[in-house]
């Protein structure tokens, strides 16, 4: 099958640092070309894939986040194109799921956020003006605020397992890995280790009301790590805290977490129930309030344990087997 994978061109594929899309997009891209099929990634020109790559940016554009132009630059160069391929995949956000309506190609736009307030409204108008794109979700419970747009698979992320070795033992602090915002919570958890994106305008004013004056103490702001840092972080941290206050489509940051072999702490919102299991794994509480009082339960979970929850729930071949499932879906409706 000849497919485009449509990356968004913020961050290379895989990322250095923050991107938890890119790498979605990098195990799904690198595991469709492994099994045969004729890929093309659509991504910044400093990427790197099993996949052909073709891109508009040589360098990402990362310090234009927020920029129309770029975005629809990059999102058109794959649809001139759409004639060279059986299936286009686009993971870019409205501006891709729009112009998949204009191309005869099958378009299938993966969402990776939110689906209240005006995010959801504005899928519902793109429902209506481009209705042959499909969609998939990252959880069922993304789908809740809008249940009757265009669907087509719920297609949970996945992980490669083999850039997180389990480190299993003990670890003696807490850790908060995310962006600075109010919804991911951070300022709820204060733990002993929080490293995270504070780029945007609005994640530093959070970062300097609610984080900043917290630090010292033993407190430690480690800033946006790259791959190594993360995994290293995880693997020797007590438990990893995840107290998101919003509808979370997925957090990626929890299979990682198990992989390592370190239990989380999630607030139960979002798709915490579909990720985890209260646990296994980690330890799922309603309100942020329990999080001190469930660390004796966290520390009870065997980290060989969590690592095997994630290789049971989250392996790549079932992710892509998923995504060529939806593909020929689509093209056989087309």
């Amino acid at each position: 099958m000849r497919v485009a994978i449509l990356s968004p061109p913020w961050f290379p594929v895989p990322p250095t640092g923050y991107g938890g899309i890119e790498w979605i997009v990098s195990l799904l891209a690198d595991g469709l070309a492994a099994d045969g099929h004729d890929v093309t990634l659509f991504a910044s020109g400093d990427s790197r894939t099993k996949a052909k790559l073709a891109w508009v940016y040589e360098h990402a554009p990362s310090d234009q986040i927020g920029r129309s132009l770029p975005d629809l630059r990059h999102v058109l160069s794959a649809y001139e194109r759409a004639g060279d391929f059986d299936v286009i995949n686009d993971h870019t956000g409205h501006v891709g799921a729009v112009l998949g309506g204009l191309v005869q190609t099958p378009v299938v736009h993966t969402v990776h956020g939110p689906l209240d307030a005006e995010p959801g409204a504005v899928y519902e108008s793109i429902k209506q003006v481009a209705p042959q794109v499909g969609l998939i979700s990252l959880s069922l419970n993304q789908r809740r605020p809008r249940p009757d747009l265009n669907w087509v698979a719920n297609i949970p992320n996945a992980l490669d397992l083999e850039h997180y070795p389990c480190h299993p033992h003990k670890g003696d602090y807490l850790l908060y890995v995310g962006r600075m915002n109010h919804e991911k919570g951070a300022h709820r958890a204060v733990p002993l280790k929080l490293a995270g994106k504070v780029r945007e305008p609005k994640e530093k004013e959070y970062f300097a009301e609610f984080i900043e004056p917290h630090l010292g103490n033993g407190i430690e702001y480690l800033g946006e790590v790259n791959h190594g840092m993360k995994v290293e972080l995880l693997q020797n941290a007590r438990a990893t805290l995840f107290p998101i206050e919003w509808e979370e489509p997925f957090g990626l940051v929890m299979i990682e977490s198990m992989a390592c072999g370190t239990p989380v702490i999630a607030t139960r919102h979002g798709a915490v129930p579909e990720v985890m299991e209260d646990g296994n794994g980690g330890v799922i509480v309603d309100s942020w309030r329990e999080m001190p009082a469930a660390l004796e339960r966290a520390d009870e979970i065997d980290p060989r344990d969590c690592r095997r929850y994630a290789e049971e729930s989250f392996a790549p071949e079932r992710m892509v087997g998923d995504y060529v499932r939806a593909y020929e879906a689509a093209v056989a409706e087309r």
